[in-house]
């Protein structure tokens, strides 16, 4: 079972752009957007999960990305600073959230993302920059956590977040990745680590098949990923399909939603 933290979209729109997904002159269903968050909430608990609820606040319409809001590790949190002003009030909403409840805080000394760009993968914590997150926070993870931290960039700003070009799966594969997303010398990072891990098309990344959430056999991730969820059934684990389009809208995906709380 893992637990994990979510974010209602009750607020939902996409009135600026701040990644190449969003485009305020395009329309936005709110209740649609709900619908398929509920589902995806849903589907975590059905698979044995634990869905926790931070409250939305009116006029913060990114704030159902919840991962973005902090990096939970051992019951230590790293909390965020938004290089956009249109999140800023994000930060400390999630890192109140957590005070609230006795956990070990920590507010970021930099542009830091959470777990937009800091993924735990086993041993190693992945930390992404290039966008969003700065590689001053990657020596703060590192510190804070005490796990070996790997810096690497990313070259599309279309996955300005790692977890919009890399999921960690677990189990046999370790992670699946879109290499073009990533600089030369990250990608032989990533092979050294990972040899066998899947590489997905260009194509189920473009409907951000790759921010997707894995306990290490299950994986849920965007309905339109096709080609991912077949070679994840071929390498022996059990995706569950699910629709964010209208959440794509503003660049989010299953995992963008689902951030991970990890206690001692």
């Amino acid at each position: 079972m893992r637990r994990y933290l979510m974010c209602r979209p009750t607020y939902f729109t996409v009135d600026y752009a701040i990644n190449p997904w969003m485009d305020p002159d395009a329309p936005v269903d709110v209740d649609l957007a709900i619908s398929q968050w509920e589902s995806l909430v849903a589907l975590h608990r059905r698979l044995g999960h634990r869905v926790d609820l931070v409250d939305p606040l009116p006029g913060l319409p990114d704030m159902v990305f919840a991962a973005n809001g902090a990096t939970v590790i051992d019951g230590t949190v790293l909390g965020v600073q938004f290089r956009y002003p249109q999140r800023a009030a994000e930060g400390p909403a999630y890192l109140a959230w957590f005070a609230d409840r006795g956990y070990d805080t920590h507010e970021a000394k930099c542009d830091n993302e959470g777990e937009g760009d800091l993924l735990l993968a086993g041993g190693y914590l992945l930390a992404g920059t290039g966008f969003r997150t700065e590689p001053a926070a990657h020596t703060q993870a590192q510190e804070l956590f005490g796990r070996p931290t790997i810096t690497l960039e990313l070259v599309d700003p279309r996955f300005y977040h790692l977890d919009t070009a890399l999921c960690v799966l677990g189990g046999p594969a370790g992670i699946a990745w879109l290499p073009e997303a990533f600089s030369a010398g990250s990608r032989s990072v990533l092979r050294r680590l990972f040899p066998d891990a899947i590489e997905a098309d260009p194509q189920d990344a473009a409907v951000l098949g790759l921010n997707a959430v894995s306990d290490g056999r299950r994986v849920v991730l965007p309905v339109q990923a096709q080609r991912l969820t077949a070679r994840l059934i071929e390498r022996g684990y059990q995706p569950y399909g699910i629709d964010l389009s209208e959440l794509r809208k503003a660049g989010g995906g299953p995992k963008c939603c689902t951030l991970e709380v990890r206690d001692r």
